[in-house]
């Protein structure tokens, strides 16, 4: 079996303050004084679960907790370039690291300053390690659409200059779909990619709101699809890439081990799937874990792994050049 950290990949599902290291959350929090709960210290990774909205509620506060450590700018570009290096290390070639700049605001003198503080700590990074960088810019769904407008405009701003995408995560419990569609009115308007989450903690219907209310390009998660042979079709005929998230599905409760999340079923139908690592700070794994993961519980090939690690390129917004070399890359990896 090939070495699946020098496998090229793109990582397409990676959230902001979630991709932290978690020795600079301790670091950072013992600097400032910041007491952590012991799910984020001795018995970490935390035991999660998603079932209900108690638990999801213990999920975002662990979150908040973690973004409360980032005081500084150079907090802010020590994360990016962390994350940079680590993706790096586990064969990433690009990266698409999607943030809500509204849960920064309040300390980083507002939505645009952290914007423009982020594109920043992207390029430093970028050049610093190699790795091809760029940045969705995500609404949550706990809040007003109003504010997801407000935080769409702001993508379409910045589009061309270091923002690929518009995304929408949080509880999928939460708030109207539909409501979210003006939102990513303006962000289609402005030519950039439409990545909302869907299909995890809810199932097809859920899915099929948003494919006919945002106008879905990828979908965060989107392995329930699997339930539907019907819907899942109309992915695969559409072209909808799934950001599929295998440790965090099983750690949240979505499926009981690793074994039953349907990754067969999805590429057996001609789904796209982009393997992603969504938290690594809450769910202790990072993006070469994620085929491994899949490799050991689906007896995946080395073929098929290398089919995975192009379905993430092709999926990205990578610019052509870097997709052509990057493909190049795989295609010798599994020579």
């Amino acid at each position: 079996m090939r070495d699946l950290h020098a496998l090229p990949k793109a990582h397409l599902h990676l959230h902001f303050t979630g991709s932290m290291r978690h020795a600079t959350l301790l670091e950072l929090a013992q600097r400032d004084g910041i007491a952590l709960p012991d799910s984020l210290v001795s018995e970490w990774p935390p035991r999660l679960s998603a079932a209900d909205e108690k638990g999801w509620f213990r999920f975002q506060r662990l979150y908040d907790v973690a973004r409360s450590v980032l005081r500084t700018e150079t907090d802010v570009r020590r994360l990016v370039r962390e994350a940079a290096e680590d993706d790096v290390r586990d064969g990433g070639r690009w990266l698409e690291i999607q943030v809500d700049p509204s849960g920064y605001a309040a300390r980083f003198g507002g939505i645009t300053a952290f914007t423009d503080l982020v594109l920043d700590a992207v390029r430093e990074a970028s050049e610093a390690t190699g790795l091809g960088m760029a940045v969705v810019i995500a609404a949550n769904r706990t809040r007003h659409p109003l504010d997801a407008r407000t935080l769409a405009r702001l993508a379409a701003q910045y589009a061309g200059r270091g923002v690929v995408g518009f995304g929408l995560s949080n509880d999928e419990r939460r708030g109207r779909t539909a409501d979210f569609a003006g939102a990513f009115q303006i962000a289609e308007r402005a030519g950039l990619l439409l990545a909302p989450h869907g299909g995890e903690l809810l199932g097809p219907d859920s899915i099929r709101v948003v494919l006919d209310s945002l106008h879905a390009h990828r979908l965060g998660h989107g392995v329930r699809a699997s339930e539907d042979p019907e819907l899942l079709d109309r992915i695969v005929q559409a072209g909808v890439a799934l950001e599929v998230c295998p440790v965090s599905n099983v750690a949240l409760g979505v499926y009981s081990d690793l074994t039953s999340v349907p990754l067969p079923t999805l590429l057996a139908a001609g789904a796209t799937v982009a393997l992603g690592a969504d938290d690594p700070l809450l769910f202790g794994s990072r993006l070469a874990g994620q085929y491994a993961t899949m490799r050991a519980a689906h007896d995946l090939t080395d073929d098929q792994l290398a089919e995975l690690a192009r379905m993430s390129v092709w999926a990205s917004r990578a610019p052509d050049d870097v997709r052509t070399a990057v493909l190049g890359e795989i295609d010798a990896w599994a020579a």
